[in-house]
């Protein structure tokens, strides 16, 4: 496009004028700067919206405000972080699990604490450590190492779901942890809803595994995955529970399991069933 003699004379001495006055050559700097800053900074914001809703709310609450919010968030199962008066808790802190297989039941299942005094301190994420927030990439660790030749441990598992995206920085991790990292080890993956409990009884019963997230109840005070890892003569559920290996000996009503299940799941849960392809 041709630009006629007046304009290109203009465009000119403005240029002569941005080289030559110091004063110029700021105010065109911070015209083309300021929106390129203020573009990165929304786009900061929305990523801390998305990865830690409640720290950021929490930050426009009262002290008095945010007693009952996070009150509000443990109650519905908002977050996976292990509280440190809970049992499990004060059970495995500082233990050592190494080399642990659970053998009752259909499947002799790998067990691993999120506890274990070798990784309970290594950091998930940039916000919180195993032993504090990694029921979800212990869980499927275990798992994993149970139905595949690759035995992978919480640390690994941990790493592997930071990198792809399934942390949930201040929470816990993303449901979708469980049906996609499944997929991507190898295994086959189906997600069961509440009402259709008698495909997690067939599961177990054929040798396949079961992850689930839990609501508050007998296995959390908030959130938390869990694996049952078989079914007894009498129909009682067997479990693997990455907080706790007492709860892991013992045996649990499946009604109790499906009741205190996490209302309202994402990515097809509050079940998902893993078996080898």
């Amino acid at each position: 496009m041709a630009v006629d003699p007046a304009t290109a004379k203009l465009l000119a001495r403005l240029a002569v004028k941005i080289a030559t006055d110091k004063n110029a050559r700021k105010r065109v700097f911070f015209l083309v700067i300021a929106p390129l800053v203020a573009f990165l900074l929304l786009i900061a914001m929305i990523l801390q919206i998305l990865t830690s809703p409640f720290q950021l709310i929490s930050t426009y609450f009262r002290p008095d405000e945010l007693t009952h919010v996070n009150e509000l968030r443990t109650d519905y199962g908002f977050t996976q972080m292990l509280q440190t008066d809970e049992e499990g808790y004060q059970e495995s802190l500082g233990q050592q699990y190494d080399g642990i297989h659970l053998k009752s039941g259909h499947t002799e299942v790998v067990y691993y604490n999120q506890l274990d005094s070798r990784w309970a301190d290594t950091m998930y994420g940039i916000s919180g450590t195993i032993g504090e927030a990694g029921c979800g990439p212990t869980s499927l660790a275990m798992v994993v190492s149970t139905l595949t030749d690759m035995l992978i441990d919480p640390v690994s598992m941990s790493d592997w779901s930071y990198q792809n995206g399934y942390r949930a920085e201040g929470n816990g991790s993303y449901h979708s942890l469980i049906p996609e990292g499944g997929k991507h080890f190898g295994l086959q993956v189906e997600g069961v809803q509440k009402k259709d409990s008698q495909k997690i009884i067939d599961a177990l019963s054929s040798g396949k595994l079961v992850i689930t997230i839990m609501s508050k109840g007998h296995f959390t005070s908030s959130g938390h995955f869990l694996v049952l890892r078989g079914v007894t003569e009498d129909g009682k559920l067997l479990v693997a529970d990455s907080a706790s290996k007492k709860r892991s000996q013992q045996e649990w009503d499946l009604s109790l399991i499906v009741r205190e299940a996490r209302e309202n799941a994402a990515a097809g849960g509050p079940f998902w069933i893993l078996s080898k392809e």
